[in-house]
C-alpha cells in the first residue's frame, strides 16, 4: 500500500534557507516530509536529477478581465498562462472585468468565474474608490486580500481614481479592518496636465507619452501615500514601483516603523524608455518604462533586499486597442505573466548573482506572507505541495505560439532567457509539463 501520493527525488530545492538536494513527499495536496532520502512507497514518483525545484509562484498583480472582458483575457487563457510561467496562485486585481469588484455583488460573480475556469489557486483585489467605501467592510467579509485604489485616471471610467479623502479615508477603514491598501501612485494633476499639454501641442508620440508621466509623478504619489498610512496606521503596498526613488521611500518608510511594503515588475527589470521607440504600443505602461540608470538602480534595490514583491501587472488588450498613430490614446498595459520568472532567473540569478533564495522569497514567499495567504510560499512541511521544475541552464527563445495569452503578444517574445519552466505543480498534480496545460481548472479560493 502507497504511504504517500507522490515523491519528487533527486532535485536541488530551493528552501527560504538554502539550495539542497533532497527529496519531496507529498499526500492530500500537501507536504508532508522534506529529506535527503525518503524512503516508501508512492503512488506517483518524479525524477527531478538535474532539475531545481523551487516553490510555485504568487503573481499578485495581474488583470484577467473576468466577468465581462473576456475578449481581453480570460481566467482559463491567463491562468495556463501563469501555469506555464512557474506561478501557482495569483491575485486578481477589481478592474478591468465588467462590473469592476467594488462591491460583494460583482465580488461574487468574479468568484463563480474563477471556481469554473481558474487552473491554479485564486484570491482577489477589492476596489477602493469615491463611490464604494460604504461596500469596503462587505468585500472584507467576502475574503478580499486587501483593496486597490489609484491616485490618478485608472484607465476606465467605472473605476475612479481615488482623491485624497477618498483615500485617507478608505485607509482608515481598511485599518480596522486589518487589510492592507495597495496603491497605484502617480500624481493626478501632473499626468493630466501634462498630457492635456502635449495633445493640444499635437505632441502625441511615445517619447511624449514618457515625458507626460516622469518620475516625480510618481515619487510625490508615493510620499503622499506613505503620509497617509503612517497617519491611519493602515498597511500599505505600493504597486510596481518602476523608480529608484520610490523604493528609497519606502525603506525611509519602514525605518520610522511604517508597515509598507512594494512591488515591482518584470518590464521596468527587462527593458528601459529608450526600448519604447522599438517596441511601440506593446510596450507602454503606466508608470511607464523609466531609463537605464533607473531600472539598474532598480536591481540595486532587489539585491539589497528592498523590493518585497516581484509580479507581472499582467494587463492584455485586444491587438486593436493598441492601433493609433496618437500614442495617448492606445491602451496601456503589457502583458507579460507567463515570463516572471524567467526574467528573474536570468536577468537576476543568471546575469546579477541574485540568490535562488531571494528569488523565490521575491516570487512567493514574500507576498503570500504579505497578504495573509496561508501554507503558500515555502517548499515546507505542512505547506501546499505547490512547485515548480526548473532547468536551471537550458536558453530558449521566447516565441509567440509559445504564448497561452489569449492574445499572442508581449514586448518579451524574441527574448533569450536561461532557465526553463518543465513542469508546474499546484498542491501535488502536475498542471504544465514540456509545454503543455496538462490538467483541467483546479483551482481553490484563497483568503487572509
Amino acid at each position: 500500500m502507497s504511504k504517500y501520493d507522490l515523491i519528487i527525488r533527486n532535485g536541488m530545492v530551493v528552501t527560504n534557507k538554502a539550495v539542497e538536494k533532497l527529496d519531496i513527499a507529498v499526500v492530500d495536496g500537501s507536504i508532508v516530509e522534506v529529506a535527503p532520502e525518503i524512503s516508501g512507497l508512492s503512488k506517483e514518483e518524479i525524477d527531478a536529477k538535474g532539475k531545481y525545484i523551487l516553490p510555485g509562484g504568487y503573481d499578485c498583480h495581474v488583470h484577467f478581465n473576468e466577468p465581462g472582458r473576456t475578449n481581453w483575457e480570460s481566467l482559463l487563457t491567463g491562468t495556463s498562462s501563469l501555469a506555464a510561467g512557474g506561478m501557482t496562485s495569483f491575485t486578481d486585481m477589481p478592474l478591468n472585468s465588467t462590473p469592476v469588484t467594488t462591491n460583494g455583488k460583482n465580488f461574487d460573480l468574479k468568484l463563480e468565474a474563477a471556481k469554473k475556469n481558474s487552473l491554479v489557486d485564486y484570491s482577489f483585489w477589492g476596489g477602493l474608490t469615491p463611490n464604494n467605501l460604504e461596500d469596503l467592510e462587505e468585500l472584507a467579509e467576502r475574503g478580499v486580500v486587501g483593496f486597490k485604489a489609484f491616485t490618478c485616471f485608472s484607465g476606465l471610467e467605472e473605476f475612479e481614481g481615488a482623491d485624497d479623502w477618498t483615500l485617507y479615508r478608505g485607509m482608515e477603514i481598511a485599518a480596522k479592518l486589518g487589510l492592507p491598501v495597495s496603491v497605484h501612485a502617480e500624481n493626478r494633476d501632473i499626468t493630466n496636465k501634462l498630457t492635456e499639454k502635449f495633445i493640444k501641442e499635437g505632441k502625441t508620440s511615445p517619447r511624449d507619452f514618457l515625458n507626460s508621466r516622469p518620475e516625480i509623478s510618481e515619487v510625490e504619489a508615493i510620499q503622499r501615500v506613505i503620509l497617509f498610512a503612517e497617519e491611519t496606521k493602515c498597511k500599505l503596498h505600493i504597486a510596481h514601483v518602476s523608480t529608484a526613488k520610490g523604493v528609497q521611500l519606502v525603506v525611509e518608510a519602514r525605518k520610522k516603523g511604517i508597515d509598507v511594503s512594494c512591488e515591482t515588475v518584470s518590464q521596468y527589470l527587462t527593458f528601459t524608455e529608450d526600448d519604447l521607440d522599438g517596441l511601440g504600443p506593446i510596450g507602454k505602461c503606466c508608470p511607464p518604462l523609466r531609463a537605464k540608470d533607473t531600472k539598474e538602480k532598480l536591481w540595486e534595490h532587489i539585491v539589497a533586499g528592498n523590493v518585497d514583491a516581484v509580479c507581472s501587472d499582467h494587463s492584455p488588450a485586444p491587438f486593436e486597442l493598441k492601433k493609433d498613430s496618437n500614442f495617448f490614446k492606445v491602451w496601456g498595459g503589457i502583458s507579460g505573466c507567463q515570463s516572471t520568472m524567467n526574467v528573474m532567473l536570468t536577468e537576476g540569478y543568471h546575469n546579477r548573482g541574485l540568490s535562488l533564495v531571494d528569488i523565490s522569497k521575491l516570487l512567493s514567499l514574500n507576498p503570500a506572507k504579505r497578504f495573509g495567504i496561508k501554507n503558500k510560499g515555502e517548499i515546507k512541511v505542512g505547506y501546499d505541495a505547490d512547485m515548480v521544475l526548473v532547468d536551471l541552464n537550458e536558453r530558449f527563445i521566447l516565441k509567440a505560439d509559445e504564448l497561452f495569452y489569449m492574445h499572442k503578444v508581449s514586448p518579451l517574445v524574441g527574448l533569450e532567457f536561461k532557465g526553463k519552466i518543465v513542469r508546474t505543480i499546484l498542491r501535488g498534480k502536475t498542471i504544465f509539463q514540456d509545454g503543455k496545460i496538462v490538467s483541467e481548472p483546479i483551482g481553490k479560493f484563497l483568503r487572509p
